[in-house]
């Protein structure tokens, strides 16, 4: 607003259409001052749409005559979700750092894989949220920070093993969590570092890390997509499909019993027709 329009702030009266394509604009062009790069479309999307509810909700309560939101559509792109196959996934796990942040780094990733936990949700995970299911197993029971949903997450082993390895780590007894606290920000630095070591191409993130365990670790090992959708704390499973569309094994497996099925069926019926 400083720089298009000379003002640290504006009257809601004041905003038309005009005022949210120049942000549109905006955002497309900001250039961050740190390594990060520009915003992508969604991002810019994203960042519209908050804007958006502030200014739907003023319409609302009649805070101002006109929704100047009217004749502005969103252009989501749409993206396929991304995640780490069996082979990626093992090469990370089996990479042992010297160095003891990357150690850690790669660590809560591997963790993130195999619980579907985000990163808030997972460096604030305390003693208290793991308790024995009804399965009398270790579960992860705490609410999403991000949508306040109950999760109810079974701790698989390898899962169950870093837990273990940092019960006892100073910073985690300090900060009484289950895991020594890192930034977001560092937390993607030093994932870029893994990814290099481990000459893995794609973007290591905690949103990669919540797709693997979507399509790798449950999906691709034939967990109904309800489960899925339950474990991840997602509130509409049309959310969760959307990872079943990029698991092409799966595809290829079920076609497969399919086509023997059919062959099997094909194979009766002849059988019965010659032996009537």
């Amino acid at each position: 607003m400083k720089k298009c329009f000379n003002t640290s702030d504006m009257y809601l009266k004041q905003l038309d259409y005009n005022f949210i394509l120049k942000f549109e604009k905006f955002l497309r062009e900001y250039q961050p001052l740190d390594h990060q790069k520009k915003m992508g479309n969604n991002s810019v999307m994203k960042h519209i749409e908050r804007f958006r509810k502030m200014i739907t909700l003023s319409y609302k309560l009649e805070w101002i005559k006109r929704d100047p939101f009217i004749n502005f559509k969103s252009k989501f792109e749409k993206v396929e979700r991304g995640y780490l196959t069996e082979i990626e996934l093992e090469t990370i796990e089996e990479k042992q750092f010297s160095i003891p942040r990357l150690q850690l780094v790669k660590d809560l990733f591997i963790f993130s894989c195999y619980t579907g936990l985000s990163y808030i949700d997972l460096i604030n995970l305390i003693e208290d949220n793991i308790n024995f299911g009804i399965d009398g197993e270790l579960w992860i029971i705490k609410k999403r920070e991000k949508t306040n949903k109950l999760l109810r997450i079974p701790i698989l082993p390898k899962a169950k093993k870093l837990i273990d390895n940092y019960k006892n780590h100073p910073k985690s007894e300090i900060n009484g969590t289950i895991f020594p606290k890192i930034s977001n920000q560092k937390l993607k630095t030093y994932l870029k570092e893994v990814s290099d070591v481990c000459l893995i191409k794609k973007n290591l993130t905690f949103h990669l890390a919540r797709h693997t365990f979507a399509t790798t670790i449950t999906l691709t090992n034939g967990v109904p997509i309800e489960t899925v959708s339950q474990l991840l704390g997602h509130s509409r499973i049309s959310t969760t499909q959307i990872y079943a569309k990029v698991i092409e094994r799966k595809v290829s497996e079920d076609m497969s019993l399919l086509k023997e099925k059919m062959t099997k069926n094909k194979n009766e019926k002849k059988y019965l027709l010659n032996n009537s």
